[in-house]
């Protein structure tokens, strides 16, 4: 009989950790449902310096040009003419999308203007060009 009075005690002063797994578990579903996930172009550019700069928090769409005047849309290479179809792509996911292009400072300006063309042709009206802070 002792031994039924030792694991009822024992039993008695456990401590019970399924409410506090089900907290944990509840708190990392919260955290990765409403982790704002950070974009990315898919290649570093050197961009341009400027003075004056502005903050563009809320840039849904980047777009990338390296110094080979290459594009790159979601760590895709993109055509210059799927340009527009891409942005137009984007675009439908998310109608108040703003056009942020991060261009190399070795890129030449004619791809630059290609791409803000082919933005508004996609019904952008934001375009705004990346640089660095002095």
């Amino acid at each position: 009989m002792s031994r039924k009075d030792n694991s009822e005690e024992e039993q008695a002063g456990a401590i019970d950790l399924t409410p506090m797994l089900d907290v944990v578990f509840i708190m990392l579903i919260f955290f990765i449902v409403t982790a704002t996930f950070i974009k990315e172009t898919g290649i570093e550019v050197n961009r341009p310096e400027a003075t004056m700069a502005e903050d563009r928090p809320r840039a849904q769409i980047l777009i990338a040009v390296n110094e080979n005047n290459e594009i790159w849309i979601d760590r895709e290479r993109v055509d210059r003419e799927a340009v527009r179809v891409q942005i137009e792509r984007l675009l439908a996911e998310n109608p108040n999308s703003t056009v942020v292009i991060q261009a190399d400072e070795e890129a030449s300006v004619q791809r630059l203007a290609d791409i803000t063309n082919a933005a508004r042709e996609a019904g952008v009206l934001d375009v705004a060009v990346s640089t660095d802070r002095n």
